[in-house]
């Protein structure tokens, strides 16, 4: 039978119905969170076996901050596992995971079986993560795909805070001196992208490095990400779903 994983991030909850025998992916769905977890990851659910063609997985396993609020999850597992499984299932030789969420950045050293060797995490400044996006969004009023877009074209402005609060700040002030909204872009996703080539020199870099996250769904980005690790980068197809394959990947071993 098959089972599902829920991933309950801060931004988005994810849910993946995965067959274990023929191990792979029947259905998917990536909603806002919103204010209520416990909601998010009822709808998310359900749209994912919507878009299976089944009406109750048989085994559900949660994960990401709001795995607790999942009442209806036979067993709860932290996101480093999850991204872990996911990755190393969608591309066999990860070594590494690199992973932007929306309040916390993740660095996952990988064994070939998918288990966690070691990680290192940034949660303590959003300025490296998917939240600081948001706020450039605000800024700039524009979406994710057209920030990507814009950062694409553009030609990176010098972001030298080291915070959210004052690249904000320094950002306003860009734009006030008339710089091109795409060269903020730029310079946004630059910054984010040495932020996290920044934490991943701090574990040993074997195998291949695959990138999840709903970062992942810029091109612009996943380019300038490889461009400042020096090495190429895998993407999943849907990065933001890693984390709830490998729920699902632990749901098939219950």
């Amino acid at each position: 039978m098959p089972v599902a994983g829920v991933d309950i991030g801060s931004v988005a909850a994810k849910a993946v119905v995965f067959d274990p025998e023929s191990r792979v992916i029947l259905g998917s769905a990536v909603l806002p969170t919103g204010w209520n977890s416990r909601e998010a990851g009822e709808k998310v659910l359900a749209a994912a076996c919507a878009d299976a063609g089944l009406s109750t997985p048989s085994c559900i396993v949660g994960t990401g901050y709001g795995r607790v609020s999942l009442p209806f999850a036979a067993k709860a597992v932290t996101e480093i596992t999850c991204h872990a499984l996911g990755a190393v299932h969608l591309f066999p030789r990860t070594g590494v995971v690199l992973d932007i969420g929306g309040q916390d950045s993740k660095v996952i050293s990988t064994e070939s079986d998918g288990s966690v060797r070691d990680f290192m995490m940034n949660d303590k400044c959003a300025a490296g993560t998917g939240r600081f996006l948001q706020v450039l969004s605000g800024i700039l009023g524009m979406e994710l795909t057209e920030l990507g877009e814009a950062a694409g074209r553009g030609t990176p402005a010098a972001i030298s805070s080291m915070c959210a609060v004052f690249a904000e700040t320094e950002i306003i002030g860009l734009l006030a001196q008339g710089t091109p909204p795409e060269n903020i872009a730029a310079g946004v996703f630059r910054s984010i992208a040495r932020r996290m080539a920044a934490l991943a020199s701090r574990i040993p870099m074997t195998g291949e490095c695959t990138f999840t996250g709903g970062l992942g769904i810029s091109p612009s980005f996943g380019r300038i990400l490889s461009a400042e690790l020096g090495i190429p980068v895998n993407i999943p197809d849907q990065p933001q779903i890693a984390g709830a394959l490998g729920a699902a990947l632990v749901a098939a071993r219950l």
